[in-house]
């Protein structure tokens, strides 16, 4: 059976090996004093800690510090640990891109794409949050049908369901817009939900070779074929699966 300490080996090995391949071409620090914990320790603390459900800076320290202090005796305080986890932000998206790639996630003819609201709080109380202001905004989640005050991400997947891309616009930001942030690379083809239907966008698409499919609104004539219609339907529920496993697993709704 595979164990936790097992899981902390694997993914400071995983870390570790993709982290000397993209220092090799961007080095983190050119100058200045080497952090107690290394950068492979911190990124590993926190993909450990999104396993086991902690979300926070504080569970994350609070856990490593009680769990496992002789794994990490360079430990220093939560600020530190937290500051130098956010100062790590552009390598986690490399690493994030390394690792898709060796999984295929930009070489795969089929790839998907939907939107996942990101709530900051609850709208009743969303004039007097002083988060994020300037950033977030009030956006329409169509699956609950529901306004809400926040963010609005955008994931690209592969036919597997190895994350592709992904991008953060405020919560009324324009779907297709922001497309064009996560598809680069990727080629063949590309199914949407309605939010995506556009004429114009499509076109543009396939001048780069992305053929987009979407389903298409009630009052819409639809001359596709219908095998290929429920093909698309049944295609798309892998994204549903995905989001789902990152909303319940790790709280990507969370802020």
């Amino acid at each position: 059976m595979f164990s936790i300490d097992d899981f902390i080996i694997s993914v400071f090995c995983c870390v570790d090996d993709l982290m000397r391949s993209v220092t090799r071409e961007h080095p983190i620090r050119q100058k200045g004093f080497a952090p107690a914990l290394s950068d492979s320790e911190v990124i590993t603390m926190e993909i450990v800690s999104e396993y086991q459900g902690i979300d926070t800076d504080t569970g994350m320290w609070r856990y490593f510090r009680r769990h496992w202090l002789e794994w990490f005796p360079r430990l220093g305080s939560r600020v530190t640990l937290a500051r130098q986890a956010a100062n790590l932000w552009q390598y986690k998206a490399l690493l994030q891109q390394l690792l898709a790639t060796k999984l295929g996630g930009f070489t795969d003819d089929l790839h998907l794409v939907d939107g996942i609201p990101i709530p900051l709080c609850c709208i009743s109380r969303a004039s007097r949050c002083r988060s994020f202001r300037g950033e977030a905004d009030y956006g329409y989640c169509a699956a609950k049908k529901e306004f809400y005050y926040g963010f609005h991400g955008h994931l690209l997947i592969n036919g597997t369901g190895v994350i592709s891309g992904f991008t953060l616009t405020p919560a009324n930001g324009n779907e297709r817009e922001a497309l064009w942030d996560t598809v680069q690379g990727v080629q063949g083809l590309l199914i949407g939900d309605k939010g995506y239907l556009s004429a114009p966008l499509k076109q543009e698409l396939q001048g780069v070779g992305i053929d987009l499919e979407t389903a298409l609104r009630v009052n819409m004539q639809d001359s596709r074929d219908p095998k290929w219609v429920k093909l698309v339907q049944r295609v798309r529920r892998l994204i549903e699966t995905v989001i789902g496993q990152l909303t319940e697993r790790f709280h990507i709704e969370k802020v």
